[in-house]
């Protein structure tokens, strides 16, 4: 699978976490190519994610807090690198695109249920955002 974003056939995402930063902890960019996540390990920690995929929808995810994660820089040099927590947590995020997964995907049949109604519309286009999204009618 490639980046269906940027339409290349490499395994790539791009972190930023500088959202989330505060005095004691500092935010990381960081570019991930043809990664591997070797071992995810510790004890699993809700989080409430949300995705410029699925707008307006907002749901606690359970992860775990560390990772280790093999995987290429923007220089296509080759790093292994332990992560922990929110950094931990946004590159598994962004790991599961390259995979073909959503953070609905890890939610009970409960809460797809309830969240039903917002996903079709999405999916049909009946949603509002301040960025450029494409749709994938159904045929």
């Amino acid at each position: 699978m490639g980046s269906p974003q940027i339409g290349k056939d490499l395994r790539l995402f791009i972190i930023d976490t500088n959202a989330f930063s505060d005095k004691k902890t500092k935010g990381v960019k960081k570019t991930f190519i043809n990664a591997q996540i070797i071992d995810e390990s510790g004890l699993e920690w809700d989080f409430e994610e949300g995705c410029l995929s699925i707008p307006r929808i907002r749901e606690n995810v359970k992860r775990k807090p560390e990772i280790l994660i093999k995987y290429q820089d923007e220089n296509f040099t080759w790093h292994e690198d332990s992560f922990k927590d929110i950094e931990a947590r946004v590159i598994q995020h962004e790991y599961d695109h390259i995979e073909g997964k959503l953070f609905i995907d890890y939610l009970s049949p409960l809460k797809k249920q309830l969240i039903k109604g917002k996903l079709i519309n999405i999916t049909n286009g009946k949603v509002d955002v301040d960025y450029k999204m494409k749709f994938f009618p159904k045929k």
